[in-house]
């Protein structure tokens, strides 16, 4: 039963990577442009206090298509489930520091995970066709759920974090979860959003 449990969520991340690889950019160069970039939170320090380099690369690769013109607006979507937590707000304060000018970011405070995120993209802010800026290893699950809403979306990939074991081992095991969204559990949702 195990085995056939590995073989499965082998299949799904096999099935997310290459389903997507096509529109998961990793040269600027060659990304389309997008009036519109969606920046996946992710928490700005790690335990211990040390500055989460996943969040870092995050901020440089978001600010860096706004300076060279690949988006004009950028919407900040993370968890705020506390007064002592705010992605969003964190994300802004780096990206002004950064000199992405604040009038260009828009908060999103509801994107719990990557799926709220990518649907609030759609249904609350009203965007079809949008570039998702996170690690590449995210952006093929963000691209997947975006794909399956029949959104136009790409991704740009910010620099990977040699040492980020742990949350690779994680993203590994919600691609299936991303597909158990798409095909099981908010396939209403998926169904009423394509018939909009």
């Amino acid at each position: 039963m195990i085995f056939f449990a590995l073989i499965g969520i082998l299949m799904c991340n096999i099935w997310i990577v290459y389903s997507t690889d096509d529109r998961n950019y990793y040269r600027l160069d060659k990304l389309p442009s997008n009036d519109v970039g969606l920046v996946l939170g992710t928490s700005k320090a790690v335990q211990g206090g040390k500055t989460n380099l996943f969040y870092k690369y995050r901020m440089e690769a978001a600010a860096r298509l706004y300076k060279e013109g690949k988006v004009k607006f950028l919407i900040l979507s993370g968890n705020h489930d506390s007064v002592f937590y705010n992605e969003p707000n964190d994300m802004k304060k780096s990206l002004m520091r950064l000199g992405v000018p604040e009038n260009v970011l828009i908060l999103d405070y509801a994107g719990y995970r990557t799926y709220d995120s990518i649907i609030r993209c759609k249904e609350v802010f009203n965007q079809r066709k949008f570039t998702i800026i996170s690690q590449p290893t995210h952006n093929a699950r963000a691209l997947f759920l975006a794909n399956n809403l029949g959104l136009d979306a790409v991704a740009f990939a910010a620099q990977d974090v040699q040492s980020g074991y742990k949350t690779y081992f994680r993203e590994y095991l919600a691609r299936p979860k991303a597909i158990l969204d798409v095909y099981v559990f908010d396939r209403a949702k998926y169904q009423e959003a394509e018939e909009e």
